[in-house]
């Protein structure tokens, strides 16, 4: 069985790595040719380039494939997902943004004719965090259940600045969770809030304290489908005290606006400048995951904690090795649920934690 991993960086390189763990044999593609090489060399995997806006060109580099692991920015999401449709090849994305996961849901129909698994927003959050929350869900006693709150943080180890952080991944993709409007369940009733807003401290031992506040894409298509029993659900991002001020300032004086004028350069475009060239990289990271319901008086729920391992950081960890769970899960004929699914759609957390310890990231109930 063999599996093409699209992406070359710190989340598909980890990826590779637990795919082959797995027992697979794996391919990989970049559009970048020095990240090729380096991937080829670093795991023993044949690799190639690949321009994944090509329909036609990602449709060539899936047909040999029983799956494929995205990950590639979000806004490709909807023509590799075609292309796996096409060549009938199983998929896993790490998603992140409603919009295209709504476009890749039209496809479902496809999908199901043509038996396969298209199962976007299969990383962290949304990914394995949207699992834990629904399996408390699925384990609530009958009757409403008063509320559903995920908190996930992925951060630096030892705080720096003002900001508390580095840059873990794609600054486009922290300023999406920033600047999007935010899923909510209020009251029973689908909503949407303001990102940024919404602030709470979080206590965590050894960590804490925290902050989190409300950020964009964190709750999947839980919101859509739980409004009949849930009466609140939300998704916060934790933060050390001081982040999401900071933040929330930039956004209220236009910094996020996309608009790039006479100028030709957007006050978003310059952000991201300076954030990938001012953010500190590569300091020991940490990765914080607490999902809980409320129901009666009662609360239960899961946490993760996570810290890097096996030369790669604790969030490519949890973000990649959900989605090699699943398309292992997926091409074994374990599980079966034909069409374009999100994450807490497509597997159960009795199914995915199981699959988690080997590379000991462990779920702990509370």
């Amino acid at each position: 069985m063999s599996v093409v991993v699209l992406g070359a960086g710190i989340v598909g390189s980890a990826a590779i790595w637990d795919l082959k763990r797995r027992g697979f044999e794996v391919a990989v593609a970049d559009a970048d040719p020095e990240s090729v090489v380096r991937a080829s060399r670093r795991f023993d995997v044949a690799a190639s380039v690949m321009d994944v806006s090509d329909l036609d060109e990602v449709r060539a580099g899936l047909s040999p494939h029983d799956a494929v692991v995205s990950a590639v920015p979000y806004r490709f999401g909807v023509v590799v997902a075609q292309a796996a449709i096409d060549t009938g090849t199983h998929y896993a994305d790490f998603g992140g943004n409603p919009a295209v996961v709504a476009r890749q849901k039209e496809m479902d129909a496809s999908a199901a004719e043509a038996g396969l698994m298209i199962v976007p927003d299969c990383g962290l959050a949304p990914g394995v965090a949207n699992v834990m929350a629904t399996q408390l869900i699925e384990e609530a006693d009958p009757g409403p259940i008063d509320s559903v709150q995920i908190r996930v943080g992925a951060l630096p180890q030892v705080p720096v600045g003002s900001l508390g952080y580095q840059l873990a991944f794609n600054a486009a993709g922290l300023i999406n969770e920033y600047a999007e409007p935010c899923e909510v369940i209020d009251g029973g009733k689908y909503a949407t809030v303001e990102p940024l807003t919404r602030f709470e401290t979080v206590e965590w031992d050894g960590w804490g304290p925290l902050e989190a506040f409300s950020t964009a894409g964190g709750t999947s298509s839980m919101c859509s489908l739980h409004t009949d029993v849930v009466s609140h659900l939300e998704y916060k991002t934790l933060r050390f005290p001081g982040h999401g001020n900071v933040f929330r300032a930039m956004l209220e004086l236009g910094m996020f606006n996309e608009d790039r004028g006479a100028s030709g350069v957007s006050p978003r475009d310059l952000l991201l400048e300076t954030l990938n060239a001012s953010l500190p990289r590569d300091q020991p990271d940490l990765v914080l995951v607490r999902a809980w319901i409320d129901q009666g008086g009662v609360r239960k729920g899961m946490q993760i904690e996570d810290v890097e391992q096996d030369g790669f950081t604790a969030l490519a960890r949890t973000t990649a090795f959900p989605a090699t769970a699943l398309i292992d899960l997926v091409v074994s004929g374990s599980i079966s649920r034909p069409g374009v699914k999100t994450m807490n759609e497509a597997i159960t957390g009795d199914e995915l934690v199981p699959q988690l310890a080997p590379v000991n990231i462990n779920v702990e109930r509370f």
